[in-house]
């Protein structure tokens, strides 16, 4: 079962935007869409409005022309996204440790960050600590910050760790 065609065209609006491109002209984007997919403007709506009621983009007038504009739940979307993208190195022969202590009033940042772990390869060693050989993304220490969770996360570079034969095989090393 693939993903859902409502789901694709959100992920190509959201696509468009980036820090340098604060408003997108609503009817241009929906040409540029058209071109890359086989997309109908009441699909089109449909997806605006959807990303609306969610509260990541907001649509304004100006001109008499709309645009569409991201918002900061939308940025940081955007943003968690990003850093979610997995970049696999050779490994340097030093692991790096996730330590954590988010409060409970963060709770759904907290969740996003431990998914944003694993996708970053991170593999759970303990309840708030997790740990992998590949260092974090730049894009998902921007999120911490960000979503300002930077005060309760350490990141650690460690030498040695003793007794690693068991994650070195866990993560295909030598």
């Amino acid at each position: 079962m693939g993903v859902p065609r409502k789901n694709l065209l959100t992920a190509l609006i959201l696509q468009l935007f980036d820090p340098d491109t604060p408003l997108l002209p609503v009817e241009s984007t929906y040409d540029f869409i058209k071109r890359k997919r086989d997309c109908r403007r009441p699909q089109y709506r449909d997806c605006l409005k959807g990303l609306r009621r969610r509260g990541v983009i907001e649509i304004v007038k100006k001109r008499q022309r709309e645009f569409a504009k991201l918002t900061k739940k939308g940025s940081l979307k955007i943003l968690l996204e990003k850093a979610e993208i997995k970049t696999v190195q050779p490994w340097d022969g030093k692991w790096r440790l996730a330590i954590f202590d988010i409060p409970e009033r963060f709770n759904n940042s907290r969740d996003n960050f431990r998914h944003l772990l694993k996708q970053n390869g991170f593999v759970k060693l303990q309840a708030s600590v997790f740990i992998s050989p590949y260092p974090i993304s730049r894009a998902a220490l921007t999120y911490l910050k960000e979503v300002g969770l930077d005060h309760f996360v350490r990141i650690l570079k460690i030498e040695e760790l003793d007794n690693d034969s068991a994650l070195k095989k866990k993560f295909g090393l030598k």
